[in-house]
């Protein structure tokens, strides 16, 4: 579990593979709550219930992106602290950090609280499902501050090359709300509020036993009660890596709300369709969002220890291994769609219109793979106001627009809708590569041709 890579020595390929599984496997874990909320609800409940957890998922889904978007400000300078051998640094970083996110943990408390109501107002919530998604916002409100611990802790441990910490912690989570959500929704038939429960009981187990175990294996570097003292230079740097991948995610997932807002006022079939086609499209780019993570990391470390080539050479290796494993899941959203679809709902309807969705997704798949990689890069860079601009400019000129149109169309289906994602990446890979050639001139990173 004290397993941390150096990545600024050595082979490079390998470690990064194996640095790179036990954040899959966390992310995969993570992923479930929401699928398993989404499968349970469906076997259990009717179309309104997978409507309410599907639209007050993605809600959470855009607060959790604020709070992973900030915590990979974490993971980059405690990173690039690693790669300078500046273990007191990494020490003021962790304790800024701390200070950091019990104020976000707060405020986004208090925010869902105070606006569920109104958000699934905004979003055109189907009529059938309008209560029970305002139920579980509400409830999903009171574990923020687990959600948020959660993710700091991992940030932390992904600094330092430690992956397999956040593996364990998620996975004590996801069992728990498994678990949760037989006896809850299963047993005691308490629908779309049961898997809110159940969901936010995990992650409050999950926080708890984390900071045990952290608690008793200490850091591999200085971290004492001096540490926990606000330094401003420290948080300051966490702000300025962490917030505009927030503001990026932020808004990112706020354009997935519109589309979900558009979704919504076609009717509940298609709120449900897209509910579980987004389920089954997590795990099929599940590799793509973990190189996410893993290229930050190893990126910040040897940009920390002044070795530009080999977060090149990282970036070409991690793209080439996504690529690859991405055009698998193409072929499998395309033909196997339905049988997929049919893992997380009965509903002949719902499971016709989410195939068609994942037809049309399947284009995506390799596209992302890519980008996710360059994105990861330039996190590891210090690059993240890049990121927030090539995010928002494919969200806001590219998917939302298109989105649109095609529910404007007198015969629109599933398919169609499920076109605007891979045109949203196809822009933003084509932007991104672009700009790594500027970068890689302007920096003097060796490039072999």
């Amino acid at each position: 579990m004290n397993k941390s890579y150096d990545f600024t020595e050595g082979a490079l390929l390998r470690p990064l593979l194996f640095f790179s599984l036990p954040i899959m496997g966390a992310v995969l874990l993570q992923s479930l709550y929401g699928a398993v909320d989404t499968l349970i609800v469906g076997r259990f409940g009717d179309a309104s219930s997978v409507s309410a957890v599907a639209t007050g998922s993605q809600i959470m889904q855009t607060i959790n992106g604020i709070v992973t978007g900030m915590t990979m400000g974490t993971t980059v300078a405690i990173g690039q602290k690693i790669g300078e051998k500046d273990d007191d640094g990494a020490g003021r970083t962790v304790g800024a950090t701390l200070w950091i996110f019990v104020f976000i943990a707060i405020a986004i408390t208090v925010l869902l609280f105070g606006f569920a109501r109104p958000l699934a107002a905004l979003l055109h919530t189907p009529a059938e499902s309008f209560e029970k998604t305002v139920s579980y916002v509400n409830i999903c409100a009171l574990g923020a501050v687990f959600t948020t611990a959660y993710n700091v802790i991992s940030g932390i441990m992904r600094g330092i090359g430690n992956a397999v910490l956040p593996l364990i912690f998620v996975s004590i989570a996801c069992i728990t709300n498994i678990l949760g959500d037989l006896l809850l929704v299963g047993l005691l038939g308490m629908d779309a509020s049961g898997a809110a429960i159940a969901t936010v009981s995990a992650q409050g187990l999950s926080a708890l036993l984390s900071l045990l175990i952290i608690g008793k294996q200490g850091l591999p570097f200085a971290f004492s009660l001096r540490s926990l003292h606000f330094d401003r230079h420290a948080a300051g740097q966490i702000l300025c890596l962490g917030t505009p991948i927030a503001a990026q995610d932020a808004l990112s997932n706020l354009s997935f709300l519109i589309i979900t807002a558009i979704i919504n006022s076609l009717g509940v079939v298609y709120t449900a369709s897209i509910g579980v086609g987004e389920r089954i499209t997590f795990f099929a780019n599940l590799l793509p969002m973990t190189f996410i993570s893993s290229m930050s990391a190893v990126t910040a470390q040897n940009i920390g220890a002044g070795k530009h080539d080999r977060a090149v050479k990282a970036l070409r290796s991690a793209a080439l291994v996504c690529l690859g494993i991405s055009l698998l899941m193409s072929c499998t959203l395309l033909f196997f769609g339905d049988v997929l679809s049919g893992l997380f709902t009965s509903d002949e309807a719902v499971i016709s219109g989410s195939a068609l969705y994942l037809k049309a997704y399947a284009l995506d798949c390799p596209i992302v793979a890519v980008l996710f990689c360059f994105i990861g890069y330039f996190n590891g860079c210090g690059k993240t106001f890049f990121v927030m601009v090539q995010g928002l400019t494919s969200a806001f000129l590219v998917r939302i627009p298109v989105s649109y149109l095609v529910s404007q169309l007198p015969e629109m289906n599933m398919f169609q809708i499920g076109l605007a994602p891979p045109a949203a990446a196809l822009v933003s890979l084509v932007i991104s590569v672009g700009y790594y050639w500027k970068t890689c001139t302007s920096t003097r990173i060796p490039i072999k041709k």
